[in-house]
């Protein structure tokens, strides 16, 4: 099984990107970030790939969108992250 590629949307200042990054951290996990705090390009892109997006973190795993901080602890809670992640 290989590493799923993760990528997330985020704001400087935003508890929940800290989270969700921190989760991802524990596991090991690689990850691509997206600053949005300035607006422009990278608000647009994620508004584009997750429509309807209006919080952040927005975090997608090998291209799908999974939701959000409480989202992605939530997949973790009930022992799904790991499998989506390619981790044991």
């Amino acid at each position: 099984m290989s590493l799923a590629k993760v990528e997330i949307y985020t704001r400087w200042g935003c508890g929940y990107c800290v989270s969700a990054k921190a989760l991802l951290d524990s596991k090991g996990i690689d990850y691509t970030e997206y600053d949005t705090t300035m607006g422009g390009e990278p608000r647009a892109e994620m508004l584009a790939r997750v429509p309807g997006a209006m919080t952040v973190p927005q975090i997608l795993i090998d291209g799908k969108s999974v939701g959000g901080s409480d989202d992605i602890h939530a997949l973790d809670r009930q022992g799904k992250l790991n499998a989506m992640l390619g981790i044991g």
